[in-house]
């Protein structure tokens, strides 16, 4: 699959493209040349919305360790996007993918479309990297099986990812709002988790 510059082209538009591959599976290296080989927040896009999707179980595991290497690379400004060779030759099916970027697609053309550079200070140097921080912590999150827990960690992700790309401070100051959200679910849900153990200890083993 051809390399393509997502400077040349809308994200969407690259996206499009991977739904319409006629390829049974797909390589996460393939995708990455796909959308660009400087497109660092184009990549974390891409894959913190697959995760985002109703996906079959274990994608979000292979998905999302690509944005436990990536994300770290905004913390230190990294140009290129890094992926070691055999995370790279990781091969997925495109029937399961496919209908995944063909959901993106239309999602990534409204987003474009409302967005543009404006308070550049929240997507600055300082910025970006507590971006990449925050992306850092809800990838390890992504990588982990929690049954529909990845959706608002995964939306996050993808928002303050598209702040990046469009340099828009309002979309990543409403990313921060999705990623406090998160944050609070979690807790929520770790405190519920905690309480139904702590329940079923005291019954198995009654004082």
């Amino acid at each position: 699959m051809a390399a393509s510059d997502p400077q040349a082209r809308p994200l969407s538009q690259v996206v499009r493209d991977l739904a319409g591959s006629e390829a049974q599976t797909i390589s996460l290296g393939e995708v990455v040349d796909a959308l660009g080989a400087s497109a660092v927040a184009g990549l974390i896009l891409v894959f913190a919305l697959a995760c985002a999707l109703p996906l079959p179980p274990g994608s979000t595991t292979v998905l999302g360790l690509p944005l436990v290497l990536l994300s770290p690379q905004l913390l230190f400004d990294q140009a290129r996007p890094w992926l070691p060779r055999r995370l790279r030759e990781r091969r997925m099916s495109m029937a399961d993918l496919r209908g995944a970027f063909q959901r993106m697609a239309p999602w990534l053309t409204r987003m474009e479309a409302v967005s543009r550079p404006r308070l550049g200070f929240v997507v600055g140097v300082h910025g970006r990297r507590l971006i990449g921080l925050i992306c850092t912590a809800f990838a390890l999150v992504l990588i982990l099986p929690i049954p529909l827990g990845n959706m608002l960690p995964a939306t996050a992700v993808s928002v303050l990812s598209l702040a990046l790309i469009q340099r828009d401070g309002a979309i990543a100051m409403a990313g921060y709002a999705v990623a406090a959200a998160s944050v609070g679910v979690l807790v929520l849900a770790a405190n519920l988790v905690g309480a139904v153990i702590k329940t079923g200890l005291s019954t198995l083993l009654p004082a």
